[in-house]
């Protein structure tokens, strides 16, 4: 239906419409024109309020789910409303606290995982669907590094971030390796690179290498150089993906009509599949973005939405994405301005870790 035709709708048209998808986003149900004629600011009767659906249905903004029921709004019709007629407000100075209290704290206490999975529980509850977040791993800065053989042929590279983070590799290593040169290689990269991210780390062993060669033993310094290959290599999974929340979704099987698409939807999500176009939504532009069910064939699932908005790092360069995933009846005008101001407050702690 072309969008001039859409916002001809004249007064009385839109706020008919403007009920029946009210009354869907709070009850899941449809309405039926009995119902709208007694709610409705003008007094109109129940046959003027069925001719106005009528004209709305044949607009594509309304369907009857089955014969002689009420009326429910079509996709179209829930992007026409977005779009058009739904006001979001700001968030209360009470939510914005929540929300601070709830992720923030725990972030700046634990690190950025913890927050990151905070985020994700905070928007399932404030939702009622599914939280989801979605970030590129952290180059964290390195804390403490140390080697410890496991075998006589493997050793483990354990890497401490300043945030508390603690991540494993493990290295080939010669049988005749001695402990000692184990020990040596870990006290030199923490008298050197500590405060570095891997990256940074590289760089500075490069330049080490050449200037103060003699302050290690030939295999401590291989034993250096193979921790790092391994940890400069190839990322089975680059990303981190946090999902709180989908029994949500299996509680409001009503909605969705389907559960064979939560189960799909489920699996997806275990497997992390079309992780890229996640993050490519996001990506396509600034601030909150909402895709309403086959708008998006995301997780091979049409009739959920998903509210979605990215956060950046101290560069101003997207690293992640978080949102809510859940039946295309979402309170809309509460989880966007939770889920901007949520992507904010994340921005923002990372900025300043990153100083």
């Amino acid at each position: 239906m072309p969008a001039d035709s859409l916002a001809a709708l004249d007064d009385r048209s839109r706020e008919i419409f403007r009920r029946i998808v009210e009354s869907y986003l709070e009850t899941g149900s449809p309405v039926g024109s009995r119902n709208l004629s007694r709610i409705l600011a003008t007094a109109l009767s129940p046959a003027s309020v069925r001719n106005v659906m009528a004209d709305l249905e044949h607009m594509g903004l309304i369907y009857a789910p089955h014969t002689s029921a009420g009326r429910l709004p079509t996709e179209l019709g829930l992007r026409f409303f977005i779009d058009s007629l739904m006001q979001v407000g700001d968030l209360g100075g009470d939510e914005r606290k929540r929300i601070e209290n709830e992720v923030m704290a725990q972030g700046r206490r634990s690190g950025v995982e913890t927050l990151l999975t905070e985020a994700s529980q905070m928007l399932s509850g404030l939702s009622h669907g599914a939280g989801v977040v979605l970030a590129a791993k952290q180059d964290v800065r390195l804390k403490h590094v140390e080697f410890v053989r496991i075998e006589p042929t493997r050793a483990l590279v354990v890497l401490v971030g300043e945030q508390g983070s603690v991540e494993n590799r493990i290295i080939e290593v010669p049988r005749e390796l001695p402990t000692s040169a184990m020990t040596e290689a870990s006290n030199y990269l923490n008298a050197h690179v500590l405060g570095r991210t891997l990256t940074e780390a590289r760089v500075e062993l490069q330049r080490l290498r050449d200037v103060r060669r003699r302050e290690i033993d030939e295999l401590s310094e291989k034993m250096i150089a193979a921790g790092f290959a391994t940890w400069s290599g190839p990322r089975e999974d680059a990303n981190t993906l946090i999902v709180r929340g989908m029994s949500n979704l299996i509680g409001d099987v009503r909605a969705l009509d389907d559960l064979e698409r939560i189960r799909l939807l489920f699996d997806d999500l275990e497997s992390k599949t079309d992780l890229i176009q996640l993050l490519g939504l996001a990506e396509q532009g600034e601030g909150v973005r909402i895709f309403i069910g086959s708008e998006n064939k995301l997780f091979s699932l049409s009739g959920s939405s998903l509210v979605v908005a990215p956060f950046r790092d101290g560069g101003d360069q997207i690293v992640g994405v978080l949102g809510v995933i859940g039946p295309t009846r979402l309170n809309y005008a509460r989880v966007v301005p939770a889920v901007d101001y949520t992507a904010q407050l994340i921005s923002q702690f990372l900025s300043h870790s990153r100083r």
